[in-house]
């Protein structure tokens, strides 16, 4: 559905991609990451076709988007971090008028309006003008835009910025309602929005790809995968835990609790349990550890340049 090859963009001297390629299918909801200033956001408008890219190739659904853009906006909906709104213009208005502007008329304008509105939850406030509406309700109204013509393709820059919780939610669960038949794409810096709705997830630093896999599996690449958290009383409980085999180290927090690291991110809450047995401990609590999206973000993400201002 979506395939880049190889994608630069120069702004003057400034490179701010270099070099990006993925593929895409259909059912996949694409979780593209970094930090600020990675080159998120321009991948995302080279693939909607607003960007031209310096170098490589982007094609939608076989279309390359540089060389017919149009064609390839056809089968895009594009929603970018800041859209632009009619504030003027009521809910339903707006979406008759971006219904217009696909081509849509009479009856089929309509049905299509009526369909957004029903996808995004609009009903209640179709018949507001857009300057009322809440920060949730202008980020739905933006998200109905660009689902009028149906598009295979959803590329989605920051979808829930600046929402509360529960509108946080909201979105989230109609991103997964339509993501079965669909190719969603959504560009982002918060990691707890990978972890809720992504099946699969690409990180960006200094406009390149340095990591692509699903979420759960990126986790298992942070220092706290398979850590152990344990309460337990006993006889030297730190030195024993200490010279087990697949142990790496063993750190004492408060209140008597102490986590456990493994070698290489190694099973060892088995081997944790065995040996309180054995040595008739008395253990009180016991948690793993499925690893922290926020470790791995931050060991792939951080340069040499941003550890020296960091400390």
């Amino acid at each position: 559905m979506i395939e880049a090859n190889g994608l630069v963009k120069d702004f003057g001297h400034r490179r701010a991609v270099d070099g990006v390629s993925f593929e895409v299918g259909k059912g996949t909801v694409l979780g593209f990451l970094g930090p600020n200033g990675a080159g998120k956001t321009t991948t995302i408008r080279m693939v909607a076709g607003f960007l031209p890219p310096t170098a490589g190739t982007v094609s939608v659904k076989g279309i390359d988007v540089a060389k017919d853009p149009v064609a390839a906006q056809k089968s895009i909906g594009y929603m970018p971090e800041t859209t632009p709104l009619y504030e003027e213009m009521t809910v339903r208005s707006f979406l008759r008028f971006i219904a217009e502007v696909r081509g849509f008329s009479g009856a089929e304008r309509e049905s299509r309006v009526d369909r957004a509105l029903e996808r995004c939850f609009l009903q209640p406030v179709q018949n507001q003008t857009i300057d009322t509406l809440s920060k949730g309700y202008r980020q739905r109204t933006c998200l109905a835009q660009t689902l009028l013509h149906d598009p295979d393709i959803l590329l989605l820059d920051e979808p829930t910025e600046g929402l509360d919780p529960n509108q946080k939610q909201v979105v989230r669960d109609m991103i997964r309602e339509m993501a079965a038949e669909r190719v969603i794409m959504l560009s982002t810096h918060v990691l707890e929005e990978v972890e809720a709705i992504c099946t699969r997830a690409i990180i960006i630093s200094a406009g390149k790809v340095v990591a692509d896999d699903t979420p759960a599996r990126l986790k298992t690449r942070s220092k706290k995968y398979n850590a152990v958290t344990l309460q337990a009383k006993g006889k030297d409980v730190v030195q024993t835990l200490e010279k087990l085999p697949d142990i790496g180290s063993v750190q004492s927090l408060e209140e008597g609790k102490i986590v456990v690291f493994p070698k290489a991110g190694k099973p060892i809450a088995a081997e944790i349990l065995a040996t309180a047995q054995r040595q008739k401990w008395t253990v009180d609590d016991l948690k793993v550890d499925d690893g922290r999206l926020d470790d791995v973000f931050r060991q792939i993400t951080t340069t040499e340049d941003t550890r020296k201002e960091v400390a």
